[in-house]
């Protein structure tokens, strides 16, 4: 069992990957807002920027692919923990693994450290729910869990998550494809006002079938759709590319 609670004051936060790997209250999102920050995905080695990565336009919002570009866990604890140490707000360290082995490896170097107060686990997109199971099992320590699934597959990785020590869940953006260049098609996460309703239904779902306390997260432009997810019984709602327009 986690050694401390999950505590969350104020129901907003940011998505991983929306705000950078550090809080910067000269930033154009006034943290006073959130109840927590999210950090960007950090991996166990680092990651340079996919070869093809770029967005492109769909009609209810865009597609990303950047290949989750960081420092590794090395280099982001060397660059942004003194800054995790001194943040006005709660730091999640958002996890990007590809197994147990990974987890078991990172864990052990966040507990304790000075400003972070949970992590998230970033499920690989395609882990069936033994490796999901996997992957939350060895994360299992002093510090909160938050398992982001799939928006698209949360229902169905959610119950074998139900008896181990998991805080909360949360939704991670689904991913689809669009013509790229010379007739490629290019593959990436899908942002935007489309995916609210797949959201919200996931929220739902979850939220009926008593899954850990569910962190809402797609799709939300507008404070009314906040508030939507929260009535859903949602206890939190994390934005993303909203904030990259100064918030809602």
């Amino acid at each position: 069992m986690p050694k401390f609670d999950l505590i969350l004051n104020r129901p907003l936060m940011n998505a991983a990957g929306a705000l950078g790997f550090a809080p910067d209250e000269r930033g154009p999102v006034d943290l006073a807002d959130l109840g927590a920050f999210l950090t960007n995905p950090i991996s166990l080695a680092p990651r340079t920027p996919a070869h093809d990565r770029g967005v492109a336009a769909y009609p209810g919002g865009f597609l990303l692919h950047s290949g989750y570009p960081n420092p590794g866990l090395s280099g982001a604890i060397r660059q942004y923990a003194p800054r995790w140490a001194r943040a006005v707000l709660p730091v999640w360290v958002h996890l990007l693994v590809e197994g147990p082995e990974d987890v078991a490896a990172m864990v052990p170097r966040l507990e304790g450290r000075e400003g972070v107060s949970a992590l998230e686990l970033g499920l690989p997109p395609l882990a069936d729910a033994e490796l999901a199971r996997a992957i939350v099992q060895a994360a299992v320590g002093e510090l909160p869990l938050v398992a982001r699934l799939p928006l698209d597959r949360a229902v169905e990785l959610a119950p074998a998550l139900a008896d181990l020590s998991v805080s909360a869940v949360s939704l991670g953006l689904p991913r689809g494809a669009l013509p790229g260049a010379q007739e490629a098609l290019t593959s990436g996460r899908l942002y935007g006002p489309g995916v609210f309703p797949q959201a919200l239904g996931a929220v739902q779902l979850l939220v009926e079938m008593g899954s850990p306390p569910v962190i809402g997260a797609g799709g939300v432009y507008r404070r009314e759709q906040v508030e939507t997810m929260l009535a859903a019984g949602a206890v939190g709602v994390q934005l993303d590319a909203v904030l990259w327009r100064a918030g809602i």
